[in-house]
């Protein structure tokens, strides 16, 4: 962790250590020098230590080496092209003016490097006309590494960010799709409880006619109040914790259930998709909510049959067990390739899941034994719910 953290900060003070003792130890120095060893030793170790604040000042630390270098070369031209050190601060310096983030900051760093190794070569006292090009453009070499290492980092930075981003849009296409399915649950709720309060008011009236001349059909209609208001207090249950959108407009059509499904089976043959329905035990009412559940559920199975599987045949069972209704769509489709709701934008698997959950049902999902792609779903009915 300290070697990652600090590694390249110990290599810049080591670097600051070997230039000093490079100018300090040479033994020719004095005769090439243009100044004393009192001002060469710490300025050339201020040249290379100046990277030691790079993460505070990430343009304007690598900016000041080539500024202190250009400098000391102006002052003394033979000090700089003799220690490998400043060299190699040079180059640090020009990778880290590339790496930048601001595409401004990163031109002007170009041109500081540029500018730097000019001068340092132009008062070199033995330089010739090819080292105004060579010099330059190793540097030129180094910023440019970083350049690339910043445009590389960015592309993965991006993509990244796009994975993040595709991942939360398909959590919100669930939550959304969960939302509008619970609006669509809980309208129909809201119709079903209607219909029994409204029941309730009509046999109240029935009762209060009859009950002064014929106490028998009062009794039934009171029976029937009776019967009506435990209905829709189940029901009412059932309303607790879904929302309803507001501006929603009563649908006056008549409410789905089981006894429409030839009439949804005819619907889907129009579209190239044959369906046949099939009846298994002795056919019996059912709760208006359950009879609801069940229909959509095979409506968006059948839907999502239509739509990714490739099917040409669907067989819808209904079989009616003692305290449990079960619903079954099996399809000749691609099967597991084409599992309902999980091609793009296909959340029908998330609604059949809730309203199963909301009677307290099972609903499984997956391929089936003979091919194609099978939904099945069991709904206990209230003598046989737990």
């Amino acid at each position: 962790m300290f070697a990652r953290s600090y590694g390249f900060d110990l290599l810049i003070a080591v670097g600051a250590v070997q230039s000093a003792l490079e100018v300090a130890l040479r033994h020719d120095a004095a005769g090439q020098l243009d100044t004393t060893l009192w001002f060469a030793v710490p300025a050339v170790a201020i040249v290379v230590l100046a990277l030691l604040w790079r993460r505070r000042f990430p343009f304007a630390a690598p900016a000041a080496v080539w500024l202190l270098a250009a400098a000391l070369a102006s002052i003394d031209g033979g000090i700089i092209g003799s220690v490998a050190s400043l060299t190699l601060a040079g180059m640090a310096a020009s990778f880290l003016l590339g790496n930048l983030a601001d595409d401004v900051q990163g031109r002007v760093g170009l041109a500081v490097v540029l500018g730097g190794a000019a001068i340092v070569v132009h008062n070199q006292p033995d330089h010739s006309a090819g080292d105004f090009v060579f010099t330059p453009g190793l540097f030129a070499i180094g910023w440019l590494a970083g350049f690339a290492l910043r445009e590389r980092a960015a592309q993965a930075e991006a993509a990244e960010q796009r994975a993040i981003d595709a991942e939360r849009g398909g959590e919100e296409n669930a939550r959304r799709a969960v939302f509008e399915e619970r609006v669509r649950i809980a309208r129909e709720l809201h119709d079903v409880v209607a219909h029994h309060v409204s029941m309730m008011g009509v046999q109240a009236g029935a009762a209060r006619v009859v009950i002064d001349r014929d106490r028998i059909k009062a009794k039934e209609s009171l029976t029937a109040i009776e019967e009506s208001s435990r209905q829709a207090v189940g029901e009412l249950h059932r309303l607790l914790g879904f929302l309803r959108q507001a501006g929603d407009r009563d649908d006056l059509a008549p409410r789905p259930g089981l006894s429409q499904l030839p009439r949804l089976a005819a619907s889907m043959s129009d579209s190239d998709l044959a369906v046949e329905v099939s009846i298994e035990g002795e056919e019996r009412s059912l709760p208006p909510m359950i009879d609801v559940s069940a229909y959509r559920i095979v409506q968006e199975a059948l839907t999502n049959t239509l739509k990714h599987s490739a099917a040409s045949r669907a067989d819808v069972h209904v079989r009616y067990w003692p305290g449990e209704l079960e619903v079954e769509v099996v399809d000749d489709g691609r099967g597991a390739t084409a599992a309902v709701g999980t091609s793009p934008g296909g959340l029908g698997l998330i609604g059949m899941r809730e309203r199963a959950a909301l009677h307290g049902g099972q609903l499984k999902a997956g391929p089936a034994s003979g091919g194609g792609f099978a939904v099945r779903v069991k709904l206990p009915t209230p003598d046989g719910a737990r």
